[in-house]
């Protein structure tokens, strides 16, 4: 089973232009431009509160924009006629929190949106969520109820279920935020494995170093503008923003680059 169902190669996955986001009279996204290309990887990068989870939720349509628009492989789904709930049914989305159901087992957490959400059979969504579980290192927890894993297995589980839907696109929220810093790796190298794979991703990360080695693009937020975008080389070796500079300066004094 393959972890992606890949889009036309020539236009982008997705596609931001001019987004605005504000919660009251505080302004979170401003003119918000991004475009993702089929089977690449995005971070964004940033202090807390630059935007970056909010970017996230507009993409997948939990928050809704004040301004601007959203295109998913060349539709634009922020048209006030555009099926909400059958765009998030081509978005795999993984924030901090796990958010299993404690009183399923991984299997079951895994095969409920294929078979409620996706109409599959649950032979065919448990065959396919074993294959995927067994590839990529959870096979023997397939059977274990949430509160027997680690916090490490736990998160993977997490992107095991996103990628369970074949999602053309996948958003990954801080996902090793809650984590002990010896679980972080093993998340990280999951990810690493879905790249490889060929999944469209956009992660909002303050692991650093993993954005330097795993994005194809890097995108610098301050204060909910995109104010630096580049590949990995470019922002972090040679940026060109001075508050970009002031930034990947105290990550280097904190050892996290």
């Amino acid at each position: 089973m393959s972890v992606t169902s890949a889009p036309e190669p020539t236009a982008p996955v997705l596609r931001m232009e001019a987004v605005r986001k504000s919660f009251g009279a505080s302004p979170v996204l401003r003119d918000v431009d991004l475009e993702v290309a089929p089977h690449t990887v995005t971070a964004l990068i940033g202090a807390s509160g630059s935007g970056k989870s909010t970017l996230l939720r507009c993409a997948n349509l939990l928050e809704e924009i004040d301004d601007g628009a959203i295109w998913l492989e060349g539709e634009e789904i922020t048209d006030p006629r555009a099926d909400a709930d059958a765009v998030r049914r081509r978005i795999g989305v993984v924030f901090q929190a796990y958010n299993l159901f404690p009183h399923l087992t991984v299997l079951q957490n895994i095969t409920l949106a294929p078979r409620r959400v996706h109409g599959l059979s649950r032979p065919r969504a448990e065959a396919e969520a074993r294959e995927l579980l067994e590839r990529l290192g959870l096979g023997a927890k397939a059977d274990e109820y949430p509160d027997r894993l680690s916090g490490g297995q736990q998160q993977r589980a997490a992107i095991v279920r996103a990628l369970a839907v074949r999602p053309r696109l996948l958003l990954l929220d801080e996902i090793t935020a809650a984590l002990d810093p010896e679980l972080v790796g093993e998340v990280l190298g999951l990810v690493r494995e879905v790249k490889e794979d060929g999944m469209t991703m956009v992660i909002a990360t303050h692991e650093m170093a993993f954005a330097r080695e795993v994005a194809d693009q890097v995108c610098f937020l301050d204060a909910g503008v995109v104010l630096e975008r580049g590949t990995p080389e470019e922002v972090f070796g040679a940026p060109r923003q001075e508050r970009t500079r002031r930034f990947l300066r105290r990550i280097v004094a904190a050892g996290r680059l």
